[in-house]
Formats: C-alpha cells, sequence, structure tokens
C-alpha cells in the first residue's frame, strides 16, 4: 500500500513586481501552515518520505512550514515542472516514483492538484471525494491510499481518505 497526500500552497500575496513565481505566503497563510503543522506532529499516518514541491515561493514557503512537524524529515526534491502543472502532468510525474516510496507527498497549485485528487478518488461510499469537488482550498491536504504501485496511477484508482482544510483544524474537525 502507498500512500500520496497532495498539499496545496496555503494563501499568498496578491501580484507581485518579480512575478506570479515569486509570490509570498500572507500572514494567513503562514498560521494556516502552522495549524497543518501542529496536526501532523500528532498524525502518526502523514509521515512522508519524499516530498515533490513546486518551486514557486509560496509553494516552497508551505512547505518549510510543514518540515519541523515531521518526527523524521522527508527527502525534498523542488521541480519546476509542479509550477501550475495540469492533473496530467502531475500524474505523469507520480507514475515515475520508485515502489520502493512508499509515502509521498506532492505540495503545488490548483487547478491541477484539485484536478488530480478528482482524477484518482475512486467513488467508494464515505468518503470525501463530493467535497473536494466543491473546492480544494489553500493549505488544504488530501490523502489517499493507492493499492498498486505508483506506475498503476490510473482514473479512480485510490481510495481517498482524508480532506483536511485550514476551517477543518480551527474547527477541531482534524
Amino acid at each position: 500500500m502507498r500512500t500520496l497526500w497532495l498539499l496545496r500552497h496555503a494563501k499568498a500575496a496578491g501580484e507581485n513586481p518579480e512575478g506570479d513565481h515569486a509570490r509570498p505566503l500572507t500572514g494567513r497563510g503562514e498560521r494556516a501552515m502552522e495549524a497543518l503543522a501542529g496536526w501532523a506532529r500528532d498524525a502518526s499516518s502523514f509521515a512522508p518520505q519524499l516530498a515533490l514541491c513546486s518551486t514557486a515561493l509560496r509553494a516552497r514557503q508551505s512547505l518549510a512550514l510543514l518540515l519541523p512537524a515531521f518526527p523524521r524529515p522527508p527527502e525534498v526534491v523542488y521541480e519546476d515542472a509542479l509550477y501550475l502543472a495540469p492533473a496530467r502532468r502531475l500524474l505523469n510525474r507520480l507514475r515515475k516514483l520508485p515502489d520502493a516510496t512508499a509515502r509521498v507527498l506532492l505540495v503545488g497549485h490548483n487547478p491541477g492538484l484539485q484536478e488530480l485528487a478528482l482524477l484518482l478518488a475512486d467513488r467508494a461510499p464515505d468518503t470525501p471525494a463530493e467535497r473536494l469537488a466543491e473546492g480544494f482550498p489553500t493549505a488544504a491536504l488530501a490523502g489517499f491510499e493507492c493499492r498498486e504501485g505508483w506506475t498503476a496511477l490510473a482514473s479512480h484508482s485510490a481510495r481517498l481518505v482524508r480532506l483536511l482544510t485550514p476551517a477543518d483544524i480551527e474547527a477541531g474537525r482534524g
């Protein structure tokens, strides 16, 4: 069994004179990531071996605020190709992962992340898939169980086991 976590970067500042890639997190975004890190410290199931991250500043800052929560830091790989990547590019990247890597965190952007999550999610009852279809907010985390190896990832091939948003954490529903 493999575990995939999709994290949308936290809330970022608006336009930046240096371009979209250089947009930093806002104070709200930093607080959301700190809350998620607090949840992660207590969540034994959330311990990635590998973190794939967009090179955008807001994605790198989101991951940096989360990393101290892990008892053992994952290997971190920053990739330009993940910046604003569509679902198919993200899926193709995940299919290249070695099967020996059992737990992966992917930090990226919408709409690609939400589209990927909806693509992967099976239609099993009692999953948060319907809620995911409504939106994938900033600093939201979607967790999947993947029954097959990474190369077998395909439409509806993973079970969505958790969708955690900043509002869930704030309301104590983490």
